[in-house]
């Protein structure tokens, strides 16, 4: 009985796909709904391999994109949670500008900022930064602000230097959180890569829905969006291995299916 209660537990979200993706099927097939109003998950899945090089060409677009704004949203959201966690006055005079940062629409984003730098890829990184870095550095200082006060007295009290204490008990206390924040950002990058390219791009997946949508290709586009799910769905996993690897001491308090490794 057990093990068919975790046998349930780990396939259960496998089975519920599966039953909806039928559904899905069924409906459309029964109400001969045309594909450019919405095609069935079957004329999605050909749309993939019949255009699998060219999703394949825009996809490595979108991903370097997503890849270089995410990488420099973690270093900047890091430098960023540090100093306003050592700087009370700085935290008082910029957390209100972190905040703004996150309430400008990212369409408006996307059209301002290939006027200031151009329709390259540096506005793209750009608007990848803007949206990854808010999530990071927020998680990180709460990380820092809930450190076990005793913890920091007792090596203060044995005469531990401030720099010594942050790197030995605040920081390594605080990864869990900071991967919690890695981990929403890591699914915000592909989808701001992708509205990044819905304006001013030659390349990339938003670009591909862009001319497969005014084409009434819906298979097309939802093809893609199957794409950008994969991708953000691995990019988290990738995430939960770092954070598998590098915080052992966080084991403990996840459940045993929720292991990257087992």
């Amino acid at each position: 009985m057990t093990k068919l209660l975790q046998l349930i537990n780990e396939y259960a979200p496998y089975v519920v796909f599966f039953i909806l993706l039928l559904l899905w099927e069924i409906l459309v097939a029964l109400n001969n709904i045309p594909n450019w109003i919405l095609p069935a998950p079957s004329r999605i899945f050909t749309a993939i391999i019949e255009y699998q090089s060219l999703l394949f060409s825009h996809t490595i677009a979108t991903l370097g994109e997503a890849l270089a704004g995410y990488f420099l949203a973690v270093v900047l959201a890091f430098i960023i949670a540090l100093l306003l966690n050592n700087c009370w006055w700085l935290k008082k005079a910029f957390y209100p500008l972190l905040i703004i940062t996150q309430t400008i629409p990212l369409i408006i984003l996307a059209i301002l900022l290939p006027i200031w730098f151009g329709f390259g890829i540096a506005p793209k990184i750009i608007i990848v930064i803007i949206v990854c870095f808010f999530p990071i550095a927020i998680n990180l200082m709460n990380g820092l602000d809930t450190v076990d006060i005793d913890q920091l007295n007792l090596f203060r009290s044995m005469g531990a230097k401030p720099l010594a204490t942050y790197f030995i008990v605040k920081l390594p206390a605080a990864l869990p959180a900071f991967f919690s924040g890695l981990r929403i950002s890591a699914t915000y990058s592909i989808m701001a890569a992708v509205i990044s390219e819905w304006v001013g791009a030659r390349q990339g997946l938003g670009y591909f829905m862009t001319l497969a949508q005014k084409s009434f290709r819906i298979d097309q586009v939802l093809a893609a969006v199957v794409i950008i799910c994969l991708l953000s769905l691995l990019m988290v996993k990738l995430i939960d291995l770092c954070e598998y690897l590098l915080v052992p001491w966080n084991r403990l308090h996840q459940p045993v299916n929720d292991h990257p490794i087992k």
